[in-house]
């Protein structure tokens, strides 16, 4: 009897039989797969306009994340930023604190807003600028809507307004950025340029001129008279929107 208690705990564990651990089978594909091939085929068949920003998001990070749901990223990525075109527009650091986002694919996608930015560029490049101002305002709104910190880009002309060259002059604080009258004046004059566009962007997403910005364009627009360069326009751009000095009766 004085063995009855180790007879008893024998026979649990033999009762108790030992279940193999579940495993896939080794031809059993992620689930996501499928999913990504329907996309793909939506895509090529229905076009881009067919899938809402978190599937053409959806497509994009499916190079970027090979071996991944990447639906559910493409979702938190949205949910922090608001957009798909603040998503792509947003720095690398703030990328990288969505779940799913490491330093490599926050690159990657910089890489992609660098081409997109490219190709706007092109569209406007050699062209006369004042008669392809929507694709101009885009490559802009592309290149400064969402930086974080002020940036006047300058846009130099040629005597038909063609766009010779597209430079940022100053990269400021959230709300200022210096510029020198002296300086825009000299760089147009370096490449022969007749006449320039100023840009710069509001971070604060809201595109109404300051004083300040009406002052300072008053004083560049003098500068560049004495030595027989226009200044055509100055555009601010916003996250959401632009505003034209020229169109405001500003300048």
């Amino acid at each position: 009897m004085g063995n009855t208690s180790d007879d008893d705990e024998r026979s649990f564990f033999a009762e108790a039989p030992i279940r193999p651990a579940k495993t896939k089978p080794l031809d059993e594909k992620p689930h996501y797969l499928g999913h990504r091939d329907r996309l793909r085929e939506r895509f090529a068949s229905a076009g881009p306009d067919a899938l809402p920003d978190y599937e053409l998001l959806e497509l994009l990070l499916f190079r970027l994340i090979p071996r991944a749901d990447t639906k559910p990223v493409a979702k938190a990525l949205l949910a922090r930023f608001g957009t798909l075109a603040e998503v792509l527009g947003a720095p690398v650091s703030l990328l990288q604190e969505v779940k799913g986002i490491g330093p490599t694919v926050a690159l990657d996608l910089k890489v992609v807003v660098a081409t997109a930015q490219r190709m706007a560029r092109g569209e406007v490049r050699g062209r006369e600028v004042l008669a392809s101002w929507t694709q101009l305002l885009a490559y802009c709104r592309s290149a400064m809507a969402f930086e974080e910190r002020e940036q006047f880009r300058i846009l130099f002309l040629d005597k038909k307004n063609a766009l010779i060259a597209d430079e940022v002059q100053q990269v400021g604080t959230v709300d200022h950025t210096p510029v020198y009258p002296r300086e825009v004046v000299r760089r147009a004059l370096e490449l022969s340029a007749t006449a320039i566009i100023l840009v710069h962007n509001h971070p604060s997403g809201d595109p109404t001129p300051s004083r300040a910005d009406i002052e300072m364009t008053k004083e560049i627009i003098d500068a560049a008279k004495r030595l027989g360069v226009a200044v055509h326009d100055h555009i601010i751009i916003g996250r959401k929107g632009h505003s034209s000095m020229k169109g405001l009766l500003l300048i």
